[in-house]
């Protein structure tokens, strides 16, 4: 590594020592206020800052950690904090968060399977002619995926034990527990029975799994791996703290747009979803699509595997209803998106129209939650 190039690596990485920590201070002043406009500006810098912080201290875990648990480790890390956002929204709201976690959940499945798939696909194929990846380890992702979203969002719309798109406390029971056990086995087969299928492939298909061959950087210390971690999970506290203390203004601006209040569902997913979008993005541009891909499916199945059986328990003092069955255009564009994912993924391959195709699907659910 050239003298420039270490230089310019311990400037960012100073860089993303200080922004989390003022994140954090800026989260500590604002917390439980409703700060005037010109410090809700200053917020949404320190909540962008700590966006980007996060996805450069999660490389350099995932550099330390490897394949796939890289991944697995910030989809978890960004998942449990959204979960502990959507249920302090709904504890601290009424009768409008009935269906905040349905809302969210749908829009990070979405966005991670149309909208990060999307980017991934087209930034890798238009830089390296084809994206190519395990169809055998994605695969996997995808159909845990869809069993997720069929159980927790789409058989609620159809049981009829209780009027409306809920469950029982039963079926809740059920489907937590469901969740969790398909989670489990899924992270089970990714990182210990079957983990080669999660490594990144080159252009014949073959794994790339020669960590101290392939030509990168040798990896971080345990010291600064342990350092990373420490500051990344303060990144992402500041992210969700933040987007939290964002939240009034993103309902007043929703309102005041005429959107629909499940449109606040979306933006809360986009925010707290933007460290794993960047860092799939930059892992597409190297040519390891599959990273990209454990990561987009990696957010999707955490964002309901753990979500569901964290809103289930919450769920024994929380007030109200708990609405998680989707609408009818809902289980269209869901099962529009499983039609195209399977065909995307199947061939392990992938051409830039292939990115196109989900990125539209995505700017669909944008524009029909507006607009629905």
């Amino acid at each position: 590594m050239t003298a420039t190039a270490t230089l310019r690596r311990n400037s960012w990485t100073n860089w993303t020592t200080a922004v989390p920590i003022v994140a954090a201070v800026v989260l500590a002043a604002t917390w439980g206020r409703y700060p005037p406009d010109w410090v809700l500006v200053i917020v949404g810098l320190a909540l962008i800052g700590a966006v980007l912080a996060a996805v450069q201290h999660a490389e350099v875990v995932a550099h330390r950690v490897g394949e796939p648990f890289g991944s697995l480790l910030l989809a978890v890390a960004v998942t449990v904090i959204e979960v502990a956002l959507i249920v302090t929204l709904m504890v601290s709201g009424g009768k409008d968060t009935s269906s905040l976690a349905r809302d969210t959940v749908f829009a990070a499945v979405m966005i991670s399977v149309n909208g990060i798939v999307g980017l991934v696909l087209l930034v890798s194929a238009l830089r390296h002619h084809l994206a190519v990846f395990n169809p055998e380890g994605t695969g996997a992702a995808l159909a845990t995926v869809i069993t997720l979203a069929s159980v927790c969002l789409v058989l609620p719309t159809f049981t009829v034990t209780t009027p409306g798109p809920e469950f029982t406390p039963g079926q809740l029971a059920f489907a937590a527990i469901a969740s969790l056990a398909l989670y489990g086995l899924f992270v089970f087969t990714q990182t210990v029975r079957h983990r080669d299928f999660f490594l990144p492939v080159d252009k014949d298909g073959v794994t790339l799994n020669d960590e101290d061959q392939d030509g990168h950087a040798d990896p971080p210390s345990d010291r600064t791996a342990l350092a990373s971690l420490g500051l990344l999970l303060v990144s992402l506290v500041a992210v969700v703290g933040l987007a939290k203390v964002e939240s009034p203004a993103i309902e007043d601006a929703v309102a005041a747009a005429g959107f629909p209040h499940a449109f606040v569902g979306v933006v809360i997913a986009l925010l707290v979803l933007l460290p794993e979008t960047i860092a799939a993005v930059r892992a597409a541009a190297r040519e390891e699509v599959q990273i990209g891909l454990n990561l987009a499916f990696g957010s999707a199945m955490a964002s309901i595997g753990l979500t569901i059986p964290t809103i289930a328990v919450a769920s024994i003092w929380l007030d109200g209803p708990l609405t998680l069955g989707l609408d009818p255009m809902q289980i269209v564009l869901l099962m529009t998106t499983v039609v195209v994912a399977v065909l995307t993924v199947v061939p392990g391959r992938a051409k830039p129209l292939q990115g196109g195709v989900h990125l539209v699907l995505l700017a669909a659910f944008v524009f029909l939650s507006i607009s629905p």
